[in-house]
């Protein structure tokens, strides 16, 4: 694929994805002189990933990195909307498009012909490599890969989980909401119960009881993994909240739940050494 077919992505109705709209009357729109927001392009493995990525415009040096993992439905405004948040903390955030090569998922407008179609054809090994270009990428532009972290919602909280076990330069990872368990395939061998025992990160989870698609015996499973390998990992759940509970732009949010969780995110980082 050509860096200019990389780089045209479909644009939608307040650059959601087509398998959400409507978007929800509690949507957040964040926007603030303090920062620099823009598209770029980062070469991986022969080709060129298309990326949004936000940072404060002045900072008196390198600044830490956030490499920050989409749902399944891309880079679309809510990834990029957390990505002018992290950068409002002092952060150097970037949301590469993670299956910019099986397609575009703006080409699809329900959620079930999304996954089965595009989502479930992205290799997991593929995925990795462009996160560890994708922070190559940050120490060449500003960035400081020694004060690194992690974070991904849905689909990006599985990913933020196997980032930790493969990444040993990492120092931190947030998943929200991410599958624990499942079927394996040849393109998701494992899923984050599988490396618990390799995870080199303290990894935070931020799981809703209320998710129907993660049952909390899936969330107890992990916790039993994750105490039997001795790792430096917590999981809180939040009794009341669903899936997506962060996703301010559907009507799975849940205010209260995304508000803790955000502030126990940043906490996790500054703890861990991703601090600003």
């Amino acid at each position: 694929m050509k860096t200019e077919e990389n780089m045209a992505q479909k644009s939608t109705p307040g650059g959601f994805s087509q398998a959400v709209l409507p978007t929800a009357s509690t949507t957040i729109v964040t926007e603030s002189p303090a920062i620099q927001t823009g598209e770029t392009s980062v070469p991986s493995q022969g080709e060129n990933m298309p990326a949004y990525f936000a940072k404060p415009k002045e900072s008196d040096g390198a600044l830490p990195v956030v490499l920050v993992v989409q749902e399944i439905f891309g880079v679309h405004e809510h990834i990029r909307d957390l990505c002018r948040r992290l950068a409002l903390e002092g952060y150097l955030a970037v949301a590469p498009e993670l299956y910019f090569r099986e397609g575009d998922p703006n080409d699809y407008h329900d959620i079930p012909t999304l996954f089965k179609e595009l989502v479930s054809k992205v290799p997991d090994t593929q995925v990795l490599s462009d996160l560890d270009h994708v922070a190559n990428w940050a120490a060449r532009n500003g960035g400081d890969i020694r004060r690194m972290g992690i974070t991904g919602f849905c689909w990006g909280g599985r990913i933020s989980w196997l980032y930790a076990a493969h990444n040993p330069q990492l120092r931190a990872a947030v998943a929200w909401y991410g599958r624990l368990t499942g079927d394996k395939t040849l393109k998701q061998p494992k899923h984050p119960i599988d490396v618990a025992v390799d995870l080199t990160a303290p990894v935070l989870g931020l799981y809703g009881g209320q998710d129907e698609g993660i049952p909390l015996e899936s969330v107890e499973q992990m916790r039993q993994a994750l105490r039997a390998a001795n790792a430096n990992a917590e999981i809180v759940v939040y009794p009341d909240a669903g899936h997506a509970f962060n996703a301010d732009y559907r009507p799975s949010y849940h205010a209260e739940a995304a508000k803790d969780g955000w502030s126990r995110m940043l906490t996790w980082f500054r703890q861990y050494g991703v601090a600003v």
